[in-house]
């Protein structure tokens, strides 16, 4: 890619992450990212063969901030507490980042396919809680560890689109970040109940 080429791209990714942040998923079309950027609809195009890739390498670059923000909590010996210092940090991440992070949830719920750049990105952020929840659950055969794990982030990642939506901020009862901790916790005492029985 030249230089030029990759300034546009840097330039585009930019403008279209501020109009989610300030107006939201809904706002970012072609029409709105060439009025905001300066850059005419043919030249997005150029760059983006449709709107679904400019997505995706605006969800790669969330993805990729969301695992920075992860990699900051200091790993602990107990690795109960390191899985809640990880939820925590994907939570904070979330709420901080809700329209983004909106972006990227309705494009997984539309997505056919998602490229390897993408699907990367997601493993090498699902990894993080990888040794923590091993040695929670040495005892479980390794299959069956992988897919509790696979579990576990399928189900947080549903319980994100709550995060990022108003619909539960009425339920004063709610805080948000404490429903994905009882979540988080419920499962990981289930899990150890079922290996027992």
């Amino acid at each position: 890619m030249s230089e030029n080429k990759a300034s546009i791209r840097a330039e585009l990714l930019a403008t279209g992450r501020r109009l989610v942040e300030e107006k939201g998923a809904e706002f970012l079309t072609a029409r709105k990212l060439s009025e905001a950027s300066g850059f005419s609809v043919g030249m997005i195009y150029g760059q983006y063969s449709n709107m679904d890739k400019f997505i995706e390498a605006l969800n790669i670059e969330t993805l990729s901030e969301l695992y920075q923000s992860m990699r900051k909590y200091k790993t602990e010996r107990n690795a109960y507490k390191n899985l809640n210092n990880w939820l925590d940090a994907f939570v904070s991440f979330v709420l901080l980042n809700s329209n983004r992070w909106f972006l990227l949830y309705n494009y997984h719920l539309r997505a056919q396919e998602l490229p390897m750049k993408y699907k990367t990105a997601i493993i090498k952020l699902t990894r993080l809680w990888e040794p923590s929840f091993n040695a929670v659950y040495s005892r479980l055969n390794p299959r069956k560890r992988k897919l509790a794990r696979q579990v576990l982030w399928l189900s947080l990642f549903a319980l994100s689109s709550f995060l990022t939506t108003r619909t539960i901020d009425n339920l004063n009862m709610i805080n948000k970040k404490n429903l994905c901790k009882l979540m988080l916790n419920t499962y990981l005492a289930g899990i150890a109940v079922l290996r027992k029985g």
